[in-house]
């Protein structure tokens, strides 16, 4: 799969602009403010609804606009397709497939598909855990599209569910008789439906990923694993908050996974109402990175950081292309960061991709064996040199 042309208007600092894409390398190079990461995060936010480098759609608008269009043409084998996407900060957003009516913005989601490489990845090993769930559930939603209403049911019965507990918690704290929480049991149900779900395919990719990323790492840093992924539910119970871990004993089917979030809420309920929060659930869980018998966040060195976050990267891109969607591979600024021979070993190992785009503030930055396309990107202009 590969992207033939990015059409954006006042999308970041672009008004508009038109880019044709080939196959294989294309390099966008500018000093830093230029816009070239304002290409590859277009590129991204239609593979994942969502930015590398922001967690709202406001600051994708470009100052003074109402609204931003990111369209790409992509085709993967003999089928082109045309995907648009319409970007309403503080209404809903919009989409079209070839030209079509409109349809959800979750249906474009499959259509173009992304690995992303950007200095931010370093946060997968030495951020907080919701950097490691995001990066297991967008890996998940990339897979099965359909993922993504799970995660959006799982998000809006979150949100529900600790209304309810906030308002006991503020009632309880005021003196009141207490609220009726009745309801809470309903609510249950469906936070342990939908996050059985979550948590299943969770387990079932740790599971697939482990030996990808233990040779993704090897490949990266010969000698210095091997490194492990385990999963660390917080509905497990205390007795081992590692038994999710890959190739535990654990719960697997949705119906084990039902009761255990269910068994997890009641035994925590009296907390939850105390406090105000759901306490368990998928929402709440660790990606556990290991590398050896240590924990690599706080443990391992800052270039074996990098290794390990970048192994994770050429791990999902490798599980995608064996299950024949080959994603489009998006290095950003991330040789830059890189010694010498990190950089060299990675180059290497992306080069043969069907389509790879890469972003640097010099020519130097990157790799000669990463020879293709050139685009100068300066004063908001995209030229091919």
């Amino acid at each position: 799969m590969h992207v033939t042309h990015l059409s954006l208007a006042d999308f970041r600092s672009y008004a508009r602009i038109e880019v044709p894409l080939d196959p294989g390398v294309t390099a966008f190079v500018g000093a830093n403010g230029q816009g070239k990461t304002n290409l590859v995060e277009a590129v991204g936010y239609l593979a994942s609804l969502g930015s590398h480098r922001v967690s709202s759609d406001t600051p994708l608008v470009r100052m003074g606009a109402e609204r931003a269009v990111i369209r790409a043409a992509v085709t993967q084998g003999e089928r082109s397709q045309l995907v648009e996407l319409e970007l309403n900060p503080g209404r809903a957003n919009r989409a079209r497939i070839n030209r079509s009516s409109q349809v959800r913005p979750r249906d474009v989601l499959g259509i173009v598909r992304t690995v992303l490489f950007a200095p931010e990845d370093l946060a997968l090993v030495k951020g907080d855990p919701g950097e490691r769930r995001r990066f297991l559930d967008e890996l998940i939603t990339a897979r099965s599209p359909r993922m993504a209403g799970v995660r959006s049911d799982y998000d809006r019965v979150l949100k529900q569910r600790n209304t309810l507990l906030k308002s006991a918690a503020m009632a309880r704290r005021h003196g009141g008789r207490g609220m009726d929480l009745s309801t809470l049991d309903v609510w249950d149900q469906h936070l342990a439906q939908v996050g059985a779900e979550l948590l299943a395919q969770r387990l079932d990719l740790i599971e697939t990923l482990q030996p990808l990323t233990d040779k993704a790492y090897e490949q990266l840093a010969p000698g210095g694993g091997p490194v492990a992924l385990e999963y660390r539910s917080s509905s497990a119970g205390a007795e081992g908050a590692a038994s999710g871990g890959a190739g535990a004993e654990a719960p697997r089917s949705r119906e084990e996974l039902y009761a255990q979030l269910m068994a997890a809420l009641a035994g925590t309920r009296k907390q939850e109402i105390e406090r105000g929060v759901t306490l368990v659930g998928p929402h709440r869980d660790e990606l556990l990175l290991k590398l050896g018998q240590l924990p690599a966040k706080g443990y391992a060195s800052h270039g074996e950081s990098w290794s390990y976050a970048l192994a994770l990267r050429l791990a999902s891109y490798d599980l995608q292309r064996a299950e024949g969607n080959e994603p489009v591979l998006v290095l950003d600024d991330v040789f830059a960061e890189l010694d010498a021979r990190r950089r060299e070993r990675l180059a290497e190992l992306v080069a043969p991709g069907e389509q790879v785009l890469v972003t640097a503030a010099v020519d130097d930055d990157v790799p000669d064996v990463l020879a293709g396309v050139r685009f100068t990107v300066a004063d908001g202009t995209v030229e091919r040199t």
